[in-house]
């Protein structure tokens, strides 16, 4: 990668080569069998467990939880991937802390829930690991349907069809499958290429194919998916970032925090990424986290992510923000960009206080400015690119055409999870089976 005369301070290699090693290792080890096993005797086995509820996926918690402490983590795995078939990638990526754990009685009654995420890594590395893929398929239906996106939901809609005997197509515009859990979670969350690795473990079901480099709109249409297919499944995800609206943000040194992600997870050495010795972050979610941070782990000197609400409207949960500044990142509040400083490159961001009141949020005339040669938009993504014909309600898909099912972010309902993406694609999977099968 080449860089411009104009954005001198974005750099690589600004720490020395050993730290890289250290900043991005695997942020949370897994557990060993010991470790597990004295996890899972914490559990209450609770028989209305809260903890089922919280979660988007409905795993048996307590079952797979008992099934370690039993000595039978293969077993236990099978029980969480009937209902989550990516819960490889879940138990890192999830968000336990606001979801099962945060329900979880000894959360309630210690302060200290049981570690179910943990427990759910151990078992599923535990049995990819040692055992063959552990779904067969059915007898062949002859039925095609067609998948639009490898990301969580279209992995997971083309599994739980492949096990019913149908044939799948994927369709995924980039160079590999994988959707969010390739290209936009930190990297110190799955090491190791286990993204790849889970993908490679799921197609063993065997009867889904791949299609990389193919963009719905471009090399097919939705058109031609249905003439070609008994049934197709979109989830194209959210392609489209929002813009600042703020004066300046054209400027060199400004980009989206999506990209910036993405480049890293692709990065064959981190080292070599650029950085900005000063960096700042707009937005309040867990990928401005997850930008920040990474920022941090790769040289900035000074990180700061900014959002235009408080603490707890922040979409990245208390963890994630705890995890932020112990990194050594600042986080303020309360704030708004009203335009981007520099001759032709990023030099600072001006912001305004605001306030959230009834009437929404206001921006005063205060204002105060972070110096900044690096400037990263984290304000959520949008939409684009949906196939004509189908309704879009508040930039998201809210129905389909005959035969067209869609789930994950791309769809009413959509979560920027992939706990949740998960849920839906394996449930449009059902709605297919039926439809195809003429059960329902």
């Amino acid at each position: 990668m080449t860089h411009s005369p104009l954005t001198p301070g974005i750099v690589p290699h600004r720490l020395p080569a050993e730290a890289y090693c250290t900043n991005f290792a695997d942020h949370a080890p897994p557990l060993d069998v010991h470790e597990a096993r004295v996890a899972a005797d914490r559990c209450y086995f609770c028989h209305d467990a809260p903890c089922i509820t919280a979660c988007p996926t409905s795993i048996d918690i307590p079952l797979f939880i008992r099934q370690i402490a039993t000595g039978t983590p293969e077993a236990a795995a099978r029980t969480i991937w009937d209902q989550n078939i990516l819960g490889g990638m879940c138990a890192r990526v999830c968000p336990t802390e606001t979801l099962c754990e945060e329900a979880c009685v000894r959360e309630a009654a210690e302060g200290k829930p049981v570690e179910i995420g943990a427990l759910q890594r151990f078992a599923t590395d535990t049995a990819m690991a040692k055992g063959p893929h552990p779904y067969a398929r059915a007898a062949r239906t002859g039925k095609r349907v067609a998948v639009v996106g490898a990301g969580p939901a279209g992995l997971a809609c083309a599994h739980r069809l492949a096990m019913h005997g149908h044939d799948v197509v994927i369709h995924e515009r980039r160079p590999k499958a994988g959707g969010l859990n390739e290209y936009g979670i930190a990297s110190y969350k799955t090491t190791g290429g286990f993204a790849q690795k889970e993908i490679d473990w799921l197609l063993r079901i065997g009867g889904i194919e791949i299609r990389t480099g193919v963009e719905l709109g471009r090399e097919v249409t939705l058109d031609q998916l249905r003439r070609d297919f008994d049934a197709v499944f979109l989830g194209i995800g959210l392609q489209g970032v929002n813009a600042l609206k703020a004066e300046g943000e054209d400027k060199a040194g400004v980009r989206n925090a999506v990209d910036f992600i993405a480049e890293l997870r692709q990065a064959a050495d981190v080292s070599a990424l650029p950085v900005g010795r000063d960096v700042v972050v707009i937005g309040g979610g867990m990928t401005a986290v997850d930008a920040a941070v990474q920022s941090k782990l790769l040289g900035a000197e000074n990180v700061t992510i900014v959002y235009r609400r408080g603490r707890e409207k922040m979409s990245a949960s208390g963890h994630e923000q705890d995890h932020a500044m112990q990194a050594g990142v600042r986080i303020i509040h309360n704030a708004a960009p009203v335009r981007v400083l520099g001759n032709g490159a990023a030099t600072g961001v001006e912001f305004a206080y605001t306030s959230d009141g009834p009437g929404g949020l206001k921006l005063s005339s205060e204002t105060f400015t972070l110096k900044a040669d690096q400037v990263f938009k984290a304000i959520g993504q949008t939409l684009t690119g949906a196939p004509d014909g189908l309704p879009v309600t508040d930039g998201k898909i809210a129905g389909g055409l005959a035969g067209v099912w869609a789930g994950g972010d791309c769809a009413a309902g959509g979560e920027d999870l992939t706990v949740t993406a998960v849920a839906e694609g394996r449930d449009a999977a059902e709605a297919i089976h039926t439809h195809l099968t003429g059960r329902g």
